[in-house]
């Protein structure tokens, strides 16, 4: 694919995992890209090793806090001059937060906040600025959106939100901004972790062959797709879910 001189992204929880896949695909496309990460040892790691690639800075963010996304954004329009593409994949991991009887208004809030609020926290402080560009959004859900097991409460409803907000926003900022959402399944991140919390270790063959693919996802398949629904090859493309899961969520799958 062609690079993209002079353009300017800013992924969110660019620090590891999906996001970081993303930046630095971003990156080798020619994009200059603001790292957006709550964690700082995170994000000082991820640019110091995407400084080979290209340029890419970190930014200290709270996606969750409405002051620190508007730094945030002043930050990367300081250094960028524009903004043309803006990837909202900041958020609290899947885990199970115990039952509904128990679940704690903190928690809820908590999961809320850093999910689905600070995506609308970005687009409504970045829009002025895609807009300006005709630039595209891409918000990163979950097939927890569409499918949940027990106790998961406030992660699937966020992500829920997630996919909902990325509709409305489609609507909203059309003609002159793309919005579309990613929703990855089963994605094998721990290799792409900070340093401090990285792993290799394999996965079980189980863990593969469950997958219609026949394998676990990789960060990479998540960032090649949302690449390409940055990239003016996707200028058709708007108002979109699109599923990663390795075909997970059309297989059936009965106890014998």
């Amino acid at each position: 694919m062609t690079t993209t001189p002079h353009k300017t992204a800013l992924v969110t929880g660019a620090g590891q995992g999906i996001g970081k896949a993303t930046a630095q695909l971003l990156v080798r496309r020619g994009y200059r890209v603001a790292l957006a990460e709550l964690n700082a040892e995170a994000g000082r790691e991820a640019q110091a090793e995407l400084a080979a690639c290209g340029e890419a800075w970190f930014v200290q963010c709270d996606v969750a806090s409405e002051p620190s996304v508007e730094a945030c954004v002043r930050a990367v329009l300081e250094r960028g001059g524009r903004l043309d593409a803006l990837v909202n994949n900041a958020g609290i991991a899947a885990a199970a937060s115990g039952p509904v009887e128990t679940l704690a208004l903190a928690e809820w809030n908590r999961r809320i906040g850093a999910n689905l609020t600070g995506v609308f926290l970005m687009a409504k402080h970045c829009a002025p600025h895609l807009r300006a560009v005709r630039g595209a959004m891409v918000n990163v859900a979950s097939t927890r959106a569409l499918q949940s097991e027990p106790n998961t409460e406030a992660y699937s409803a966020s992500k829920g939100g997630v996919l909902a907000l990325s509709h409305a926003l489609a609507m909203s900022l059309a003609p002159h901004v793309r919005v579309n959402c990613v929703s990855p399944g089963w994605i094998d991140v721990r290799a792409w972790k900070k340093r401090a919390r990285a792993s290799a270790d394999p996965l079980r063959e189980a863990d593969h062959a469950q997958h219609p693919v026949g394998r676990v996802g990789r960060p990479e398949d998540v960032a090649e797709l949302i690449g390409f629904l940055l990239s003016e090859a996707a200028g058709f493309i708007t108002a979109q879910n699109y599923v990663v899961d390795g075909g997970m969520t059309r297989k059936m799958i009965y106890l014998d």
